[in-house]
């Protein structure tokens, strides 16, 4: 009953200060259990920038929907690498088990989004090698590949830099290469772990802003990429929620550290 008041009550003062007022798609978190498989596919096992956990699937310890939050916790444990095969190269298949484990959430294949304010309510875990993050990949990644969809960072935080919030686009170079051009900023924000806060985009087809709470802290506007062969953000995007460990970004986990739970109260999707 309490967040349903407080929906209503944050739906009437968002629609009196934004042009985004049509609600389109969102998940509230309020049935207990595994997150809604209409709404979103879990990964499994190994992924993205040699980070140290292993996401498993449809595993109430790593992803659990609680008391009107979603649960994304992260954890100390031996787990076994289901795709383990020394005789295939890549991070994904090079070692037999895992001595961490966390979730990962997407709607690809069953959600998109071309445009609209996309926001998360969430509370940060904290400590060293956490690496939270709210973002989303171009739905046309299997045809075209990276970093030729796209990438839009809405909220990356880790525990090493404890006062830092990063927001960052990634896409590819002019050259017709894999290179990638990154283009973003870094939000000063003491203790961001102490609460809940509001971590969203406003998304047309000129920019992008980037806001913390009711703050407007970047812009990244398209005509820097006037010159480009692709503009991978005029496209749908999906969307993408983990929790990380260590990693090329995360960097060194303290086991004593763990467990951290990264707990997101709602995520909504408004277009105009």
């Amino acid at each position: 009953m309490y967040k349903s008041v407080y929906f209503l009550l944050l739906m009437s003062l968002f629609c009196s200060c934004s042009s985004y007022k049509k609600l389109v798609w969102h998940d509230e978190f309020d049935q207990n259990g595994l997150p809604d498989s209409a709404k979103w596919k879990m990964e499994e096992g190994f992924f993205h920038n040699e980070e140290q956990q292993y996401y498993t699937k449809n595993r109430t310890e790593n992803a659990r929907v609680e008391n009107g939050l979603l649960i994304i916790e992260a954890k100390k444990e031996k787990i076994e690498n289901k795709d383990y095969d020394a005789s295939k190269k890549g991070f994904k298949y090079a070692y037999p088990h895992a001595d961490y484990t966390s979730a990962s959430l997407t709607t690809k294949g069953i959600q998109s989004f071309q445009y609209g304010r996309i926001e998360m309510r969430a509370k940060l875990p904290r400590g060293k090698g956490v690496w939270p993050a709210f973002w989303m990949l171009g739905a046309n990644r299997d045809q075209i590949g990276y970093p030729f969809c796209g990438e839009i960072d809405i909220m990356e935080y880790t525990g090493k830099e404890a006062n830092k919030i990063h927001s960052t686009i990634h896409y590819p170079r002019n050259d017709g290469t894999e290179k990638v051009i990154s283009s973003g900023t870094t939000l000063k924000k003491r203790k961001p772990f102490s609460d809940f806060h509001l971590y969203a985009i406003e998304w047309n087809k000129k920019k992008i802003d980037f806001y913390f709470d009711r703050k407007k802290y970047y812009r990244f506007d398209f005509t820097e990429l006037e010159n480009q062969k692709i503009n991978p953000f005029t496209n749908p995007f999906y969307l993408i929620l983990n929790l990380a460990l260590g990693g090329s970004f995360g960097g060194t986990i303290d086991d004593k550290n763990l467990p951290q739970q990264f707990l997101i109260d709602y995520i909504r999707v408004y277009q105009k």
